[in-house]
């Protein structure tokens, strides 16, 4: 590398290149959220042009000295400089905004698969490697840049007509990410009062004692507001499959670091996976996830599963402000009936029942079923999950419960 730099150096438009190069590397930086400015940018060409320019190494601790102003910054820098200037480690870098470009390869899981019914994938199975290093990656992982489209255009695509492994795990860190911020807002976003808070006599009298009793200092009582709580119940029998994995990753999202949540899975059963989403370690995480779920890929008895949740889980996890959101196909083995009349159990406990149907983004697809026709007069929104754009469309709705 020290005779390539020296080359490069003593070349004939050494400054030009060079002048190019660093142009690219700070527009590079900003897309991974560090904060430069022109007179950062300025002071980035005049190390370049000094004697600090001419070795990698000292080009190196100069820039990060300049160009870092928080520990994201600096934690990443390395990666990013090794990337573009000597162009190492380009392959594994993991895309973390909406203009870079995920580029892991999708490879099976070392861990032992659940096994599902003949035929049938495990949950395991639609799972990768790719995924467990995104779910794992932290914000500030460094990235390899493109445009803004292809982000666009995979939002607006159907999951199940993903099929190239660099777009899956791309839909699938976009996903966490989208998670991610829908649940920071809603937990952040405060309401605006429509009526003023009422006079708090006691707490003023005590604040206004220095003051002679004059009440200079008002007090004030607001209703405390219960933030919302989300119970997410997945479908990952055989006919979700397409869409497990995308799924799995967006609640992941939801549940990382945000205790007013909790997660299930159901197929032919139902299975409390709350505590392996929050799991650290990725692969334990994935591992335990697994086991959690045996059986997945096969049949679906959603009625069955739900009679399991309102028996056993729902006192525990369900509040005033709870919104229970159901992810599936509507595809049930068992008796309608059944189903109807779990979910009008659960519609007595919970705010808002909210069922995503990913077929509903389909052409011409009619809830015909006899499971979906049971459980649409419970239900307060029925609405399309086939695509990230859909998803993020859930926000605007829960923001106002």
């Amino acid at each position: 590398m020290r005779g390539e730099q020296h080359q490069f150096i003593d070349s004939p438009h050494a400054g030009e290149l060079a002048l190019s190069q660093l142009a690219r590397f700070t527009r590079t930086l900003r897309q991974n959220a560090f904060t430069l400015g022109l007179k950062e940018s300025e002071d980035a060409a005049r190390v370049l042009a000094s004697a600090a320019g001419r070795r990698a190494v000292t080009l190196r601790a100069a820039l990060k000295a300049l160009l870092c102003a928080r520990r994201s910054d600096w934690d990443k820098f390395d990666d990013l400089f090794d990337a573009h200037w000597l162009g190492r480690g380009v392959r594994r870098l993991v895309k973390m905004s909406p203009h870079t470009r995920a580029v892991a390869t999708a490879t099976a899981l070392p861990f032992t698969r659940s096994e599902g019914p003949r035929g049938a994938p495990g949950l395991g199975e639609v799972i990768s490697s790719s995924d467990a290093d995104a779910l794992n990656t932290p914000h500030g992982a460094s990235s390899r840049m493109e445009g803004a489209s292809r982000a666009e255009h995979l939002a607006e695509t159907d999951f199940r007509r993903i099929a190239d492994p660099e777009a899956v795990a791309e839909a699938h860190a976009l996903a966490a990410r989208l998670a991610r911020k829908m649940r920071s807002r809603l937990t952040r976003r405060k309401r605006a009062q429509r009526k003023r808070a009422r006079l708090d006599i006691r707490r003023t009298i005590r604040r206004n004692i220095c003051r002679g009793g004059v009440p200079i200092d008002l007090m004030w009582r607001s209703r405390k507001q219960k933030p919302l709580r989300l119970v997410i119940l997945l479908d990952v029998s055989g006919s979700m499959s397409l869409y497990t994995s995308v799924f799995v990753r967006f609640m992941h999202g939801v549940l990382d670091h945000f205790r007013e949540a909790d997660a299930f899975l159901f197929h032919t059963r139902l299975a409390h996976v709350s505590t392996a989403m929050r799991e650290k370690d990725v692969g334990r995480a994935l591992e335990r996830l697994s086991l959690l779920a045996q059986g997945a890929g096969g049949g679906t008895r959603i009625g069955e599963s739900l009679a399991t949740f309102n028996r056993w889980h729902a006192r525990s996890v369900i509040r005033s402000r709870t919104c229970v959101l159901i992810i599936s196909d509507g595809y049930d083995t068992g008796p309608p009936a059944a189903l109807a009349a779990e979910l009008r159990r659960l519609k007595r406990r919970c705010r808002r029942i909210v069922w995503l149907n990913p077929m509903l983004g389909w052409e011409g697809y009619q809830p015909i079923a006899q499971g979906m026709l049971a459980a649409l007069p419970y239900l307060d929104l029925f609405a399309p999950a086939h695509n990230l754009r859909a998803l993020a469309a859930l926000e605007p709705y829960l923001a106002r419960l």
